[in-house]
């Protein structure tokens, strides 16, 4: 039965969303779907709940199964109300049959976009106040998943159509997010083909007082790729965590590659930190990866001063240049693997074809933009898969509020 209208309910009787949330939060890892489903049904009426989360290649929304056989049918991920709810990040509405309402709402941690929620419900127990709890509540099984994941693979499992190959495991496990959202920026990433990709990756972090964010292009194919590309956002990662200035990461990255590597191979990065109480940025263009600047409706390629990939020659000095961002400004990072694609007969996909897609993907949140550039890519290209990754990273910068 549906739970007590909140003005009935004795002082101290627990609500339905701490008892949710203290359910998650003493649930096995791997039976985090099952116990938020009987406390949606104790505390909700809820005749079911379905954790959908989003497949590597952002192409569908999978279920989440309570054991080792499979939960159900993938739900389209551009379409229909789950994915309604997961492109808009609002709750959705579904009617069914016999008196009952089918809620879709978006799993988010902190700009994260993980999945979706469906929660079946009596309509009459569908009221405002319960839409509002349990789209909360979904924020809350999104913190939980992610502490869930550190010590279960049930999860990375169910966000899988097709097996991985070595090399994109290992690339997958060195990425912060996908997309993240802060008052002065959000962020979104995409990688492909997402099931088999080997050199190509992107890095973020940020603290009260800057946004560092890289993008690489490992030299090489499947898992010696993935190696040298683990090697390099590890260093720049120890770098950056040392607090050294950008430069420096550079250099630190390039001495540890090469003496790993003895200059037989190297690593395409470009490297840029964003002072967030003003938009000045630092940038090291150190190879292939591009950065794009989106200002007014007008695209452009920021000129940057080219410098040595990581890794070619023993101790090379790297410069930083300035950038100054203005609020409203979108920065479009993208590898080789998207500006240099050819298409059936032989032509590029170039600046020209790259700034029709961004255009077209102007009114997108920054979260969706890198799989729209990648969908773009892909008609172009002729084919579902091309020769090389593809990294597509959107910066879109708000800008800090000065205090009054």
């Amino acid at each position: 039965m549906p739970r007590l209208p909140r003005e009935n309910r004795a002082p101290g009787i627990v609500t339905g969303l701490a008892a949710a949330g203290r359910a998650l939060r003493s649930a096995a890892p791997h039976r985090l779907p099952a116990a938020l489903r009987a406390v949606l049904r104790a505390e909700y009426g809820a005749e079911s709940a379905d954790v959908l989360l989003a497949d590597y290649g952002l192409t569908a929304l999978l279920p989440v199964p309570d054991g080792p056989s499979p939960a159900g049918d993938p739900v389209a991920l551009h379409s229909g109300p789950a994915g309604r709810a997961y492109g808009a990040q609002q709750p959705q509405r579904e009617d069914l049959a016999g008196g009952r309402t089918r809620l879709h709402l978006p799993v988010t941690v902190r700009g994260d976009r993980q999945g979706v929620l469906s929660v079946v419900l009596p309509r009459e127990a569908a009221t405002e106040d319960v839409v509002d709890e349990l789209t909360e509540l979904a924020g809350v099984l999104g913190h939980e998943l992610v502490v869930a994941e550190r010590d279960t693979d049930v999860y990375a499992r169910a966000r899988r159509t097709d097996r991985l190959t070595l090399a994109a495991e290992m690339q997958w496990q060195l990425l912060p997010a996908r997309s993240c959202a802060r008052p002065e920026y959000t962020l979104g990433a995409q990688l492909e083909p997402a099931y088999s990709v080997f050199g190509d990756n992107f890095d973020w972090s940020a603290d009260h007082g800057h946004l560092t964010l890289c993008v690489t292009n490992g030299m090489g194919e499947g898992i010696e790729a993935a190696l040298l590309t683990s090697l390099g956002i590890n260093a720049l990662r120890n770098a950056r965590r040392a607090g050294v200035p950008l430069a420096d990461q550079a250099c630190l990255a390039d001495q540890a590659i090469h003496a790993q590597y003895r200059g037989a191979v190297h690593l395409s990065v470009l490297l840029v930190d964003v002072e967030l109480a003003t938009g000045r940025a630092r940038v090291v263009d150190a190879g292939s990866p591009r950065l794009l600047l989106q200002r007014d409706r007008t695209l452009t390629t920021v000129e940057l001063e080219a410098q040595l990939p990581l890794g070619m020659f023993e101790e090379t000095d790297y410069v930083a240049q300035e950038l100054s961002l203005r609020p409203g400004d979108r920065l479009l990072f993208v590898s080789d693997g998207v500006h240099a694609v050819a298409g059936p007969g032989g032509e590029a996909y170039g600046e020209r074809a790259l700034a029709r897609a961004v255009t077209s993907a102007a009114l997108l949140p920054a979260a969706e933009v890198p799989a729209a550039v990648l969908r773009e890519l892909r008609v172009h290209r002729g084919r579902p898969e091309g020769d090389d990754d593809a990294v597509v990273v959107c910066l879109d910068w708000f800008g800090r509020e000065r205090a009054p």
